[in-house]
């Protein structure tokens, strides 16, 4: 009987993401290119006697009850099952929090993962899939990981090759956005051809594994509402660009910058000037890492 698991919940970034149009539903059709990196999440579970799930973490201001997504996955398959046991659920935060990197989403997602392992529920990945966007769109994606092409609302992904390695920088500025702010600010419907991103040709240039000609197709439509509001956004990607960088975009709806090196030495003096040097004053938080393409758990 598994009694403890200690889970990994990585953060991804948006290679392009496109916004096709808004539904009569009130949802958005999507089409992105999703790349899990490889900073996370540390999310601890802990079977009990006592009934109930209970959920601690290490910052003060998130929710510890039904409001935080950890809990309503594991209540999801918890109730589905009539698990009569008890889960402690303990969160360890280091991706950045409402950034655009699907941090909530992946907490949710290792723990649907988790919890199928420790109760032996025998889920495919494909069956906590379906069951993992009732809880968020990037939820499904953050079960699958690696390069994935994400359409819908995000739940129809199709598996690409992965990535050429390289060194990723990540900064994000002391903001926090509401991805529905953005959302409703689009108005998708309106944007011209030319603001789409070549989603299709990225999708060539990543089955030619040519880093190159990814960065070159580089777009994101939400940013046309994200960094008019937050400027900064467009400060942190010239000062990737600056210091090396073969190109830099938001992730999400932001406002997380993110910025591919091929030159690791490059990677790393960035790093440092936006943690401590010439540009710490565009950045709260700032992260040296790489591609994670691994998909296993």
């Amino acid at each position: 009987m598994i009694t403890n698991l200690k889970l990994k919940a990585y953060g991804k970034i948006n290679l392009a993401l496109d916004v096709l149009r808004k539904r009569e539903d009130g949802y958005h059709d999507v089409r992105m290119i999703m790349q899990t990196v490889g900073i996370y999440d540390q999310v601890d579970l802990r079977r009990r006697e006592t009934p109930g799930i209970t959920v601690e973490t290490n910052l003060s201001y998130l929710p510890v009850n039904e409001n935080n997504l950890v809990y309503q996955a594991a209540s999801l398959l918890m109730e589905e099952f009539q698990i009569k046991e008890g889960l402690h659920i303990k969160l360890k935060k280091f991706l950045p929090v409402a950034a655009g990197m699907a941090g909530g989403s992946s907490d949710a997602a290792a723990v649907l993962s988790g919890v199928n392992k420790m109760f032996r529920l025998g889920l495919s990945k494909e069956e906590l899939m379906k069951r993992g966007v009732t809880i968020g769109a990037d939820v499904p994606y953050c079960i699958l990981r690696g390069t994935a092409l994400s359409e819908g609302i995000g739940e129809k992904l199709t598996p690409l090759p992965p990535m050429p390695q390289c060194q990723v920088v990540i900064a994000k500025p002391g903001i926090s956005v509401s991805t529905r702010y953005v959302y409703e600010n689009l108005h998708a419907n309106d944007l011209r051809p030319e603001q789409h991103p070549d989603i299709d040709g990225m999708v060539d240039a990543i089955r030619s594994r040519d880093l190159y000609q990814v960065a070159g197709r580089f777009g994101n439509v939400l940013e046309l509402v994200t960094e008019k509001k937050y400027p900064v956004i467009g400060q942190i990607k010239e000062a990737m660009r600056e210091t090396g960088a073969i190109n830099a975009l938001m992730s999400g709806s932001g406002p997380t910058v993110f910025g591919l090196y091929a030159n690791p030495r490059a990677a790393r003096e960035a790093y440092e000037e936006l943690r401590y040097g010439r540009y710490s004053q565009l950045a709260k938080q700032v992260y040296l890492t790489n591609f994670y393409n691994n998909p296993t758990r």
